[in-house]
């Protein structure tokens, strides 16, 4: 099947190269600059509404000072007045899941839909005061960083020493051996695969300096073996139970008898450990949001009725993912958050709107359709109607 135009048109968010291009040059391979990559850039939200984030209970948020050689790193949610006491430079403060409560930030971070939802995380931002940064460090996964308001300079190295700093509250570097600098202002995009060394410090004299972090997701072999054997033992249902009419009598109880262990063997060999059961996990393990995502039901759902007629009006419907829920798909499964669906037909409107993430409902869905679209809204997994502003 050939490349779409969207793939192999260059793209001024890549520098002047197409998603292809930049896939096959730098992904996991090599750093780049891309200055100027979002012309005319905006903070997406002020820094008013940031500290406001922080003081939230369900945003992810934390506080990095610098006093000297020393650092200091608090959690949130914090209060107001933590922001009034802060000092004049030196310390930064990190917003997680941004995408999860602006609207803007959701549609920055769907800007890098040439790469798999699967693969996708967050978008983080760094509000800094003059001099601010989280110190030498490197991150285990791809980011892109996009600069805001104020200036910023970055510190890069490939170098293989990764030594943490023991002492330090965060992982910061031993030591960093710097081999390139760059400065960047609003607009400027850098892209750093895994393990490349970078200390941001915000330069400018007064004001704040803001980065929002584009991360993806990248769980370790252990988190992934521990997930599926998770997911292994909440779906396989295996009947019979451990007897032994036959043991024999013994002089040394504390021997585990070879029959035992015989019956351990076929009990784990009865697993369906096959490549669909594989399959089916990792699309469910994929979909699966952060413990910290949360959805919101409707206060007053409409009747199903209602909802049928609103989501296939082509003037006025209008159904979209919650900016939280992740619904992904392969060749035989829908799956959404963390759960997976055979799929029966309308295929083809599942799969393009699992990859638009929004739609128009046509008319000639089935009725089965329109009553998995309403479950979803019922459980504050799916918006409707072009005024939902949830």
């Amino acid at each position: 099947m050939s490349l779409t135009p969207k793939l192999t048109q260059p793209l001024p968010l890549l520098g002047g190269l197409s998603p292809r291009d930049f896939m096959q040059q730098h992904w996991q391979k090599a750093l780049r600059l891309m200055p100027g990559a979002v012309p005319g850039f905006a903070d997406l939200l002020d820094t008013k509404a940031m500290f406001a984030l922080a003081t939230s209970q369900d945003v992810e948020s934390r506080l990095v000072i610098r006093d000297g050689k020393r650092w200091i790193l608090e959690h949130g949610p914090f209060k107001k007045t933590r922001f009034a006491s802060l000092p004049a430079r030196d310390w930064t403060l990190l917003v997680q899941g941004l995408n999860l409560h602006v609207p803007a930030a959701d549609s920055l971070l769907r800007q890098f839909s040439f790469l798999p939802y699967a693969r996708l995380d967050d978008v983080m931002v760094s509000l800094a005061a003059p001099g601010g940064g989280v110190g030498p460090h490197f991150d285990s996964y791809d980011v892109f960083l996009l600069q805001g308001i104020g200036k910023r300079r970055w510190k890069l190295s490939t170098q293989s020493d990764l030594s943490l700093d023991p002492e330090a509250p965060l992982k910061i570097l031993k030591k960093m051996s710097t081999e390139q600098t760059v400065d960047v202002t609003a607009g400027d995009l850098l892209y750093l695969p895994p393990h490349v060394a970078h200390d941001g410090v915000a330069m400018q004299e007064e004001g704040f300096c803001t980065t929002y972090s584009v991360g993806f997701r990248a769980p370790t072999h252990q988190e992934i073996a521990d997930g599926f054997l998770d997911w292994l033992g909440a779906t396989s249902e295996i009947e019979g139970r451990l007897s032994d009419p036959d043991l024999p009598a013994t002089a040394n109880p504390a021997r585990v008898p070879k029959q035992y262990q015989r019956q351990i063997a076929d009990a784990i060999a009865a697993l369906q450990i096959d490549r669909d059961a594989i399959a089916q996990f990792a699309g469910c393990f994929a979909s699966d949001p952060k413990p910290q995502v949360t959805f919101r039901p409707p206060d007053a759902p409409m009747s199903r009725s209602a909802f049928g007629k609103l989501c296939t009006d082509a003037n006025k419907g209008c159904v979209a993912l919650a900016a939280g829920a992740l619904c992904l798909y392969d060749e035989k499964y829908l799956f959404i958050n963390g759960d997976a669906f055979v799929i029966q037909g309308d295929a083809t409107f599942w799969r393009q709107f699992a990859d638009a993430r929004s739609t128009v409902v046509p008319t000639t869905v089935a009725k089965e359709t329109i009553d998995a679209l309403y479950a979803w809204y019922c459980d504050g997994w799916l918006m409707v109607g072009t005024s939902d502003k949830r």
